[in-house]
């Protein structure tokens, strides 16, 4: 007989965790380990039982208490304590997970998630954007309709489990009858059995394929942003609820923008001339081309602010700023009247010039760092 592990480390939890902890412990432990994720594993499965098995004693007061005092000894003596299978643990499930997961294993698969990356520009994930999508899926088989069975037969009703997917079997034990609940292992849970399968799609009811879905992404996402088409997974085997697909955004860099949360910044290269004397600039941004003025006697690091041509937000459609930083270029090669004109400026002392004070503090103020 195998030895049961100490609840506690099983949900990863201390014995004197509070219920609170100990509820986050099993919604992390068993969202890793639903079968759901882990078809036909075994291993999965017999974890996620354990799982469900300590997260029933150790959330109910009573239970745990008995079992801080007995041990494993005391869970069998405890009324309604059935852990053969899931279906004691549905309220506890629904309550996190919803309906779907809370639903014990009966009848028809849901299909598998679908993951997928989509590359837009920056532009577009400012704005958002609109593409569809071609989603290699399964899809239902054509000859036998779905249903895995071969054309003019159906699935039949499964004689173990009498339809409902799963088997109970009762064991007298000196503390009273313990009564098993597992999947049916004729049928694995479906609640019927294919007795002559498609000879097209082998009983699997579907056939590789493709669909295109058509997809509206957001304005203000942002790369490892995820979105979530329910329905649009895997189809699930003979009829079976199809799974979710799963979008990643990956947004392109932009040749000359880049983000700071809703904000966009620019770096503009201005020459020695244009800082000294001033000059109207036109810059890029996302809406189009923009002016700013660019006073005399400009410094390195001075920030202007465009207000309103930053990325919207994503809930609230709010847009941030575009932040122009200055950068003064310094010309590598000059001809002989560049040199003479910079003499003439003088500034070639052997000293060092004055800076004004606190400019790395604004800058990082103005971009939000």
């Amino acid at each position: 007989m195998a030895i049961k592990k100490d609840y506690y480390d099983v949900l990863g939890v201390g014995r004197a965790a509070t219920q609170e902890e100990i509820k986050r412990a099993y919604r992390k432990l068993a969202l890793q380990s639903h079968p759901d994720r882990h078809p036909n594993d075994p291993v999965a499965e017999a974890r996620f039982k354990e799982i469900n098995e300590a997260y029933e004693v150790l959330s109910d007061g009573d239970k745990r208490q008995r079992y801080d005092t007995f041990g494993h000894a005391a869970t069998q003596a405890m009324p309604g304590f059935d852990f053969g299978g899931f279906g004691g643990v549905n309220e506890i499930f629904e309550m996190f997970f919803g309906e779907r997961a809370g639903r014990a294993r009966t009848g028809p698969r849901p299909g598998a998630d679908l993951r997928m990356d989509v590359a837009i520009s920056f532009e577009e994930a400012a704005f958002g954007v609109e593409r569809d999508l071609t989603i290699p899926r399964g899809q239902a088989c054509a000859t036998c309709k779905g249903t895995g069975a071969e054309a003019g037969t159906s699935p039949k009703t499964c004689p173990d489990c009498r339809g409902t997917g799963q088997v109970r079997r009762a064991t007298q034990s000196i503390f009273g009858q313990i009564v098993n609940v597992t999947t049916c292992p004729r049928c694995r849970g479906e609640g019927s059995i294919i007795e002559k399968p498609c000879q097209d799609c082998g009983g699997r009811g579907q056939v590789p394929g493709e669909k295109t879905v058509r997809v509206k992404i957001p304005g203000g996402v942002d790369t490892g942003s995820q979105m979530r088409l329910s329905g649009e997974g895997e189809p699930g085997p003979r009829g079976g609820p199809s799974g979710d697909l799963y979008l990643e955004i990956a947004v392109k860099p932009h040749p000359v923008l880049r983000r700071n949360g809703t904000d966009v910044i620019y770096e503009l290269p201005i020459s020695v001339a244009q800082a000294a004397l001033g000059d109207r600039i036109e810059v890029p941004t996302i809406d189009g081309p923009s002016s700013v003025t660019v006073a005399p006697g400009t410094q390195y690091g001075t920030t202007f602010r465009l207000h309103g041509h930053g990325i919207p937000h994503l809930r609230s459609g709010r847009r941030g700023d575009q932040i122009v930083f200055v950068r003064v270029v310094i010309p590598k090669n000059l001809t002989e009247a560049q040199r003479k004109a910079l003499q003439e400026l003088g500034g070639v002392t052997g000293k060092p010039q004055p800076i004004e004070k606190g400019f790395f503090d604004r800058f990082k103020e103005a971009i939000g760092f």
